[in-house]
């Protein structure tokens, strides 16, 4: 099994608690109200919301998937951390074993925030794919959202 790591870093004038907020804790309800063509809904399978919890993302009329189950990993509502790794669906392309993000928000001094997201990309066997394929495809998705 290969394994490729991409990371993002976003600067950010909103606070860090409410940008936790926003992203993790509300965005099964936030998402699809502000960006149905990308998600549709989100479904707890599952668990509480908590760690270990299995949710069904359905993703709207503009993606090209459509739907992945995704596993909390881990949620730290205090230091504003949270893991999850996609476990199901098409968008593991029979490529991946499993995708799992990494989200950390920091609180700056001036009141905002930097938001980072560290993707790990778990490939099946000996299947061998580049970081720029998956830049490639992540770029596709962005488009259609």
């Amino acid at each position: 099994m290969g394994v490729i790591t991409s990371e993002i870093e976003i600067t950010s004038s909103v606070p860090a608690a409410r940008m936790f907020e926003a992203i993790v804790l509300d965005s099964d309800n936030l998402i699809p109200k502000i960006m149905p063509q990308a998600i549709e809904s989100v479904e707890i399978l599952e668990g509480d919301g908590g760690v270990g919890t299995i949710k069904l993302v359905n993703f709207g009329k503009g993606s090209q998937f459509k739907s992945v189950k995704h596993r909390v990993d881990s949620l730290d509502k205090e230091n504003f951390t949270h893991s999850y790794s996609i476990v199901e669906g098409d968008v593991l392309m029979g490529i991946f074993e499993s995708i799992t993000y990494h989200i950390e928000i920091l609180a700056t001094a001036d009141g905002g925030c930097i938001c980072r997201n560290r993707s790990v990309y778990n490939t099946k066997g000996d299947v061998q794919i580049t970081e720029e394929k998956i830049k490639e495809g992540k770029e596709k998705t962005m488009d259609n959202v």
